[in-house]
C-alpha cells in the first residue's frame, strides 16, 4: 500500500540523513519516478522533505525532524538486532516484517543511540546453523570485545599446532557459530589479509592504544558467509553412488557431513530410490552405510563396495565366535 510505502521512507530519510532517488528505489523496489511522486506527496502533507542537487546530491529531511521514542537504551536495541536470525525469518517469511520494525525504533530514537545501536549490529553476528555445540573458556573475550567496539589494533597469542604464535591484528567483528566464537581480523603485515581466529584458542590479547580504520567496503555477514562456504568447498570429498529404500530415505536426507544428489525413483526395484552421495572419506562411508544395514547398498565405487563387504564379514565372523 502507497501509505506503508510513505512511512518506509519517511523513516528511511531520518535513519540515513541523505538518500538519492535512485537508493531509494531499490530499497523499495519501486521506480525512480513514483519515489519523486511519493517526495511530493510527503511535501504537500507537511513533511519537510526537500531535495539537494549536484552529485553529491538527495532527498533530504530538514535538520531536527524526528521522531521521539522514550525509555529504550540502545544497549537494549542492540540486543534485540542481534537477537534475529536472517535466514531464520527469511525462512518464516517475515524479513520484511522485521526490517520494518526496526526502521521505526531506530527512527524513534535520538540520533546518538540510533548510532550506537547499529554500531552494534555491525560489529556483532550471531550464525545460529552451528556444526556442533561446545563449551569453551574464553577467558580473552570481553578485551577482544573491548577492541573491537573501540577499533583499536590488538596483540594476541594464538595456539596452532601446538605452538604459540604472536600477531598484530586489526579486530573486524566477532561471529558466533553457536557456541564458538570467531575473531574476524585484518593482518596488515600480510597486505591487509582478512583472517579468522577461533578465540578459544587466544591464550593472550592485549589491547593496544594504536587504533585503525575498518575497510569502507567490509561487511561481516557477507565475509563469514563467503568463508564458510570456502571453508566446505576446501573439505575432502569421497563420492558414491547408492540406493535407499524408502523408509530410510528421510534420516538419509537428514545426515550431517555429506551431500545428496538429485533422488530418482528405481524402476527396477520399487520403494527404492537412487542418488549421488558426497561423504568426506572412504572410512566415513564405509561407517555410515554400515550403520543403515540392508535398507541401503552402494552402487559404486568398487573400492567402497568391498570395503563394505569386508567389515560385514569381519562382524559375523565375530558374532559366530
Amino acid at each position: 500500500m502507497r501509505a506503508d510505502r510513505l512511512l518506509r521512507l519517511l523513516l528511511l530519510l531520518q535513519n540515513e540523513s541523505k538518500l538519492t532517488t535512485r537508493e531509494l528505489a531499490q530499497r523499495l523496489e519501486v521506480s525512480a519516478r513514483t519515489i519523486v511522486r511519493d517526495m511530493e506527496a510527503l511535501s504537500a502533507s507537511g513533511i519537510p522533505v526537500y531535495a539537494e542537487r549536484g552529485s553529491q546530491g538527495g532527498w533530504k529531511l530538514t535538520d531536527g525532524y524526528r521522531t521521539r521514542l522514550t525509555g529504550i537504551k540502545p544497549e537494549e536495541l542492540g540486543s534485540l538486532l542481534l537477537s534475529s536470525h536472517p535466514q531464520l525469518l527469511a525462512d518464516l517469511g517475515i524479513q520484511q516484517h522485521f526490517d520494518d520494525a526496526l526502521q521505526k525504533l531506530l527512527a524513534a530514537l535520538p540520533s546518538g543511540a540510533s548510532q550506537t545501536a547499529q554500531m552494534i549490529r555491525s560489529k556483532i553476528h550471531i550464525d545460529g546453523a552451528g556444526w556442533h555445540q561446545t563449551d569453551e573458556i574464553l577467558p580473552q573475550l570481553l578485551t577482544i570485545q573491548e577492541a573491537v567496539f573501540a577499533e583499536h589494533k590488538l596483540h594476541i597469542h594464538y595456539r596452532r599446532d601446538g605452538k604459540i604464535v604472536e600477531r598484530l591484528v586489526c579486530p573486524l567483528g566477532l561471529v558466533a557459530k553457536r557456541s564458538v566464537w570467531y575473531l574476524i581480523t585484518q593482518i596488515e603485515d600480510s597486505g591487509y589479509e582478512l583472517r579468522t581466529y577461533r578465540v578459544s584458542n587466544i591464550a593472550e590479547a592485549i589491547m593496544q592504544e594504536e587504533g585503525f580504520s575498518p575497510p569502507p567496503d567490509f561487511s561481516l555477514p557477507d565475509y563469514w558467509e563467503q568463508s564458510t562456504q570456502q571453508f566446505k568447498s576446501s573439505l575432502p570429498r569421497y563420492p558414491a553412488r547408492i540406493r535407499v529404500c524408502t523408509a530410510v530415505l528421510p534420516q538419509l536426507e537428514k545426515e550431517r557431513y555429506i551431500q545428496i544428489g538429485p533422488i530418482q525413483l528405481c524402476t527396477d526395484q520399487p520403494d527404492w530410490w537412487e542418488t549421488e552421495v558426497q561423504f568426506a572419506t572412504l572410512e566415513h562411508a564405509c561407517s555410515l552405510m554400515l550403520g543403515y544395514g540392508s535398507t541401503a547398498v552402494v552402487l559404486s565405487p568398487e573400492e567402497l563396495r568391498q570395503r563394505i563387504i569386508g567389515q560385514a564379514a569381519s562382524i559375523v565372523q565375530l558374532y559366530d565366535k
